[in-house]
């Protein structure tokens, strides 16, 4: 991928990101759209990437790092 296209995708997943606050009992908000957006239901995985927190349905979680464990050295 070139650096364009590197830069697009990253400004194309980052796009739909939002700050929230914690509230007293240390639990954010999802907003709606984003909860549609990543098919969220009722158990999410929450994935450490650099200085960002994923937030992702279970199912979906495992399909995908399933596929990544297949398919990395």
């Amino acid at each position: 991928m070139g650096e364009s296209s590197t830069r697009s995708f990253v400004r194309l997943m980052l796009a739909g990101a939002t700050d929230t606050e914690i509230d007293g009992q240390g639990r954010i908000l999802i907003p709606d759209y984003l909860k549609e957006y990543a098919e969220l239901h009722k158990n999410v995985i929450i994935a450490g990437l650099y200085n960002r927190l994923e937030i992702w349905d279970e199912k979906k979680w495992k399909g995908y790092k399933g596929n990544a464990e297949k398919n990395t050295d």
